[in-house]
């Protein structure tokens, strides 16, 4: 019970830890961005998906894989913002 109890909390954190990724684009005014975020996102769900299945124990990798995907995210939504800034 106690080991359930672990992996539904570890997996719920690692849920609600993608949740920010390919946020604040809008996809009418930059749609390839827009797109690349949601690459972001499927990517960064396939990495807790893996540790969830594989055990979270993967030396440090998936973790900096994961930090990645969310500053390519964050990188991405500041693209977008910089070019609505331009265009107005």
């Amino acid at each position: 019970m106690k080991r359930k109890l672990q992996i539904g909390v570890a997996g719920a954190a690692l849920f609600l830890g993608g949740l920010a990724i390919g946020q604040g684009v809008n996809p009418n005014v930059n749609p390839n961005i827009a797109a690349a975020q949601r690459y972001c996102q499927l990517a960064y769900n396939k990495v807790v998906d893996a540790q969830r299945n594989n055990g979270p124990d993967m030396g440090g990798h998936a973790e900096n894989a994961k930090n990645l995907l969310k500053q390519a995210a964050d990188e991405l939504r500041m693209a977008a913002q910089v070019h609505d800034n331009n265009v107005r």
